[in-house]
């Protein structure tokens, strides 16, 4: 590939190391695992050093240590000021690389917006709080425009009011808090959230099976 467009044997090199594959560098790709593979592909695509990388599902066939690698690599390109674009499924690994979002669905853009803006939009502004005096802090903090709701004893979701709006009111009053926690979505809810009438198919809900079943 490389004497083909007339790229020297030292930026060959370059990307061998820099992608991990020195000591492999001299057995046949054919032999690669599917990790060596992906690190092969990615040298190719910095072989001409690019100003604008563009990557499909990176990670696939990584190990934990290879995952980290290429998140490390992904981050560095772009701190050189390259445009580095990449195409995955993988929520999980996109929000703690990417910073920026582009949405598709059924060949339409959806969503042009920062990762923060994109997981913001699909959050509800609730607080959940953990005190041994929930009750009487839901009596403290009802008030119009604000929902106070309870699934378990000594818990409390609170929609209207900010951590610090809560955690100020609690300490006037002299009530102890376990826990004061913003609740946000993750990029995977943020997504399926937005997607969901965008998806070309749809896998049906799994059928309860009963008892009997489960212990055929």
């Amino acid at each position: 590939m490389a004497a083909t467009t007339g790229i020297g044997r030292r930026r060959v090199n370059q990307v061998i190391d820099q992608v991990g594959l020195r000591e492999v560098a001299g057995k046949r790709a054919g032999a690669f695992s599917l990790g060596m593979g992906q690190r092969l592909g990615i040298a190719s695509a910095l072989l001409g050093d690019p100003a604008t990388v563009m990557l499909d599902e990176p990670v696939n066939g990584l190990d934990p240590e290879g995952i980290l690698w290429i998140r490390n690599l992904l981050k560095g390109l772009a701190a050189e000021g390259r445009t580095v674009f990449v195409s995955s499924h993988l929520m999980s690994e996109m929000a703690v690389t990417a910073e920026h979002l582009i949405v598709v669905g059924r060949g339409q853009l959806i969503r042009d917006v920062s990762v923060q803006d994109f997981i913001n939009s699909a959050s509800s502004n609730s607080v959940h709080v953990r005190s041994p005096h929930a009750a009487q802090l839901r009596g403290l903090l009802l008030q119009e425009g604000v929902t106070v709701t309870t699934s378990t004893p000594g818990e409390l979701d609170v929609i209207g009011l900010s951590s610090e709006e809560i955690g100020t009111r609690a300490a006037a009053s002299g009530l102890v808090l376990y826990e004061l926690s913003p609740v946000q979505a993750s990029l995977e809810e943020a997504f399926m959230e937005l997607t969901r009438d965008s998806v070309e198919y749809r896998t049906p809900a799994p059928r309860r099976s009963t008892d009997q079943e489960i212990a055929a």
